[in-house]
């Protein structure tokens, strides 16, 4: 299984950005998909899950309202829009993928990662 996150860069506060991820290796639509984040100096976080028909979607309190997941199972890509972005939303975003259907914040759970994509948000 290979993950490509995509889709960072350097924005203004308030700005929007979509992240992209891009599987292949195996039926992308029987999974649950994840996104994560790593600040530096920080520990990974949770960020948002996706359940694999994208029917029950998971949000970090932190982006609730802000953020949407969700996925495009016939393209074999998940996304993370993006919206109101803050400087505390810069980090390292990771996407990643479980071996089952079911959507978890447990980063423990899923069994594959992406490589990652930097996201920077100026004040």
């Amino acid at each position: 299984v290979q993950l490509q996150a995509s889709g960072g860069g350097l924005v203004q506060a308030g700005d929007s950005l979509k992240l992209s991820c891009a599987a292949s290796g195996r039926t992308f639509r029987n999974y649950a998909m994840g996104w994560f984040r790593q600040a530096p100096g920080k520990e990974r976080e949770f960020v948002a899950t996706i359940s694999w028909g994208g029917r029950n979607t998971y949000y970090a309190d932190s982006v609730k309202g802000r953020f949407i997941i969700s996925r495009d199972n016939a393209k074999d890509v998940a996304y993370l829009q993006m919206n109101s972005l803050k400087p505390e939303d810069t980090a390292i975003y990771y996407c990643a993928q479980r071996s089952t259907g079911a959507p978890t914040r447990d980063a423990s759970a899923y069994e594959y990662w992406g490589q990652g994509t930097q996201v920077t948000v100026s004040s």
